[in-house]
Formats: structure tokens, C-alpha cells, sequence
């Protein structure tokens, strides 16, 4: 029997609308529908003898306590995005940290940020903590959908009372990671990026001051397209006594490219990296940590503001500190 239950799609499907319109009048969000869809909607589940099933009854209520993690499914990352180690420490903090909270945690990782409000309605979602994604993104989901989101990762214009946004303090990462640089006798360093974002431009631009000599390589997303451009680089790139990399992402494909090519790091080149995922611990990168728990919290803290309304600071700043590896080599005494 159960393989014959009239789902929400089919009622959708016959009526000539949204999932999320159909979901919309079953829990009870009939202000966001017209009258005479949600008179059709009616009809049609009378007609067809629509059953929910016990889970769609359960998340029917308007507290479901279900917290949705959205994972931009990026290129970059080739179908691997949840073996990240910023994405891994970030899911890891947070399921910890909302299970603490009695809240519930689902994962959905997409490369496109419009499935996420059908997605959202279907599931009765509380709020969201989308991680990865642009502010384009941030804007068009704000125009589909009123749900309550955090922005786990990023910048994005903060100009709706239903918006949180974490970050590190970027600028100081730079200047760290500079200042480490520098004292390690350092006096060019090269930033290899792949956009001008401000978070991305507050690293380098704190690197380079502290170090006094430097320059940005913008690098391609594809991982092919990146590795022929540092071999057509490879003078240039040698050129400066140090790389800093925008994230360990970046700083371990870099290393890998390096070991391919028979160059080593840190004695052809030093290498400092940005995030302090475990598998910079375990390549023994030097980076510029972060406290994943810290942010997971802090995430946290923010549903629970925005669950009782009680917004206190939709800005919050996630501390950096520098964690010494073995990929700078000293070039003074």
C-alpha cells in the first residue's frame, strides 16, 4: 500500500504548482497562498484521500526544532565537498552543538541555492546555516524565502532582522600570518586567491603589509586549469621566498602540485595556509587556526536569539590564532 500513497508531488504535479505551495497549505501557512489555490490544494487532497505520513504530521507542527545545513556542492571540490576540512570541522562543531540545544540537524548539500526554499517548506524548516555559498546567493534566498538563516562562512549584506552572519577576523589572520612570515625572516610572500571577496582581500592585504613585498596570483577554480597555470607560472611563483594560500584547501592542492613537480616545501619554497582544518594537522601545515567550536556555538546562539526574537548581535567574530607547522623554513637567525 504504502508504495501507492498520494504524495505532496503528485497533488503538485496535478494542480500545476509548487511542492512548496502544496506543503505551505497542509502546515498551515495559508497567508503565504491565495484563497483560491488553497481552495484547489483542499479540494484535491479531498478528492484523492491525501494520508501524511507520520513524519509529515510531526513536522507539520510550527516548532519542528529542525535546523537545516546547506552546503554549497562547489566545483572547487569535484563531488567531494563534505570530505573538506573546513566543511567536515564545521559539520562536526554543529551537530554537537545543536544536539545540546535539542535541536535537529540535516544536511543537504546543492549547487543551486533556489532548491532551498521548497526544500525548507517541505521539511517545516526552523531556520537555516548555509556554509560556502556568495552574497547573490544570501540575496536570492532572502527574495524566495522569510526563513531565518545564519551565514556560516561568509559576508553578506545584513539588511533583514531574519539574517546572522559569522566570520573570522580576517584582517588579523593576514597580519599573523605576516607577521610570522616576517619573523621568519621572510620579505616577499605571494597570495594565491581565486576572487577579490573582502574576507579573501582583508588575508592578503594583512600578509603583505606585515611582510612588506607582495602580490596576488588569481587561480581557476578547476583544479587542472590551476595546476597548468602554476607550471606556466612556476619562475614566477619561485620569484617569492613564501606562499600564503586563502585556505588550507588551497595551501594542501599547492603542496601536492609542488611534490608533483619534484620541488619541496619548505626548502624550495615555505607555505602558510588559512583555517586550521584537521588535515592541515596532519600535513603539518603552518595556518592560521580557527575555534570550529567557537563558530558552531555561536551559530547556535543566533537561533536561539532568533527563536525568541531577541537578536542581540547579528555580526559575530570568530577569534584566529597561528598554529606552527613545518612548512616555513627560517631564513635568518
Amino acid at each position: 500500500m504504502e508504495e501507492n500513497r498520494i504524495t505532496i508531488k503528485d497533488i503538485a504535479e496535478e494542480l500545476g504548482i509548487s511542492t512548496a505551495t502544496v506543503s505551505n497549505v497542509l502546515h498551515g501557512k495559508k497567508n503565504k497562498v491565495s484563497k483560491s489555490t488553497i481552495e484547489k490544494v483542499e479540494a484535491c487532497i479531498e478528492r484523492r484521500n491525501y494520508i501524511p505520513s507520520m513524519a509529515a504530521l510531526l513536522l507539520g507542527r510550527n516548532d519542528s526544532r529542525i535546523v537545516a545545513v546547506i552546503i554549497n556542492d562547489h566545483e572547487k571540490y569535484h563531488g567531494h565537498v563534505l570530505e573538506d576540512g573546513f566543511v567536515s570541522a564545521s559539520l562536526n562543531a554543529l551537530s554537537k552543538a545543536l544536539e545540546e540545544k535539542g535541536l535537529f540537524m540535516m544536511v543537504k548539500i546543492t549547487k543551486d541555492i533556489t532548491e532551498v526554499p521548497t526544500y525548507a517548506s517541505m521539511w517545516n524548516m526552523d531556520a537555516l546555516v548555509l556554509i560556502g555559498f556568495c552574497d547573490s546567493d544570501y540575496a536570492s534566498l532572502r527574495r524566495e524565502s522569510r526563513i531565518p538563516f545564519v551565514v556560516y562562512d561568509g559576508m553578506c549584506e545584513m539588511d533583514d532582522e531574519e539574517i546572522a552572519m559569522l566570520t573570522v577576523d580576517n584582517r588579523k589572520g593576514g597580519l599573523l600570518a605576516g607577521e610570522y612570515l616576517y619573523d621568519m625572516g621572510h620579505r616577499s610572500v605571494l597570495c594565491i586567491t581565486d576572487n577579490h571577496w573582502r574576507m579573501d582581500e582583508d588575508r592578503c592585504n594583512g600578509v603583505i603589509e606585515k611582510v612588506g613585498k607582495g602580490e596576488e596570483l588569481m587561480i581557476p577554480i578547476d583544479k587542472d586549469e590551476r595546476w597548468k597555470l602554476y607550471k606556466e607560472k612556476m619562475d614566477y611563483i619561485l620569484s617569492f621566498s613564501s606562499v600564503f594560500a586563502i585556505s588550507d584547501f588551497y595551501a594542501l592542492d599547492f603542496m601536492a602540485f609542488m611534490e608533483a613537480e619534484g620541488k619541496r616545501i619548505p626548502q624550495d619554497i615555505s607555505l602558510i595556509g588559512f583555517d586550521g582544518s584537521l588535515s592541515a594537522q596532519q600535513f603539518n601545515l603552518t595556518t592560521i587556526t580557527q575555534d570550529h567550536i567557537q563558530r558552531a556555538y555561536y551559530a547556535v546562539e543566533s537561533l536561539e536569539e532568533f527563536r525568541r526574537n531577541e537578536m542581540k548581535n547579528r555580526v559575530k567574530v570568530v577569534d584566529v590564532s597561528l598554529k606552527e607547522g613545518l612548512t616555513v623554513r627560517r631564513l635568518c637567525d
